[in-house]
């Protein structure tokens, strides 16, 4: 779609979608006079096996910042939160009882 925005949007997502098992995410970039810093909330997810859950926190981690360290917790085999190299917070949640 490059030829169809302007050249300054060439580096920027129009359309993205995540599949997460049978889930689908989906986002874009904001234009600049529409963007404001994510606040206040968390995408959150929540994965079967430990293992694909510390994954997951590892990539959306990577360049990013860690809030809470991926580790078990009294209510989950594995939950972390970080916020990615974007900006985006994220919460990682293994369900009870299917990791």
């Amino acid at each position: 779609m490059k030829d169809q925005v302007p050249a300054e949007w060439r580096d920027k997502v129009i359309h993205v979608r995540l599949l997460v098992g049978n889930q689908a995410l989906m986002g874009s970039d904001a234009p600049p006079e529409r963007y404001e810093r994510p606040q206040g909330t968390y995408v959150s997810i929540s994965l079967e096996s430990f293992d694909e859950g510390k994954r997951i926190f590892s990539e959306l981690s990577s360049n990013g910042k860690v809030i809470m360290p991926f580790d078990k917790t009294f209510w989950s085999p594995g939950f972390g939160m970080a916020v990615d190299r974007f900006g985006i917070p994220w919460m990682v949640n293994c369900e009870p009882g299917k990791a």
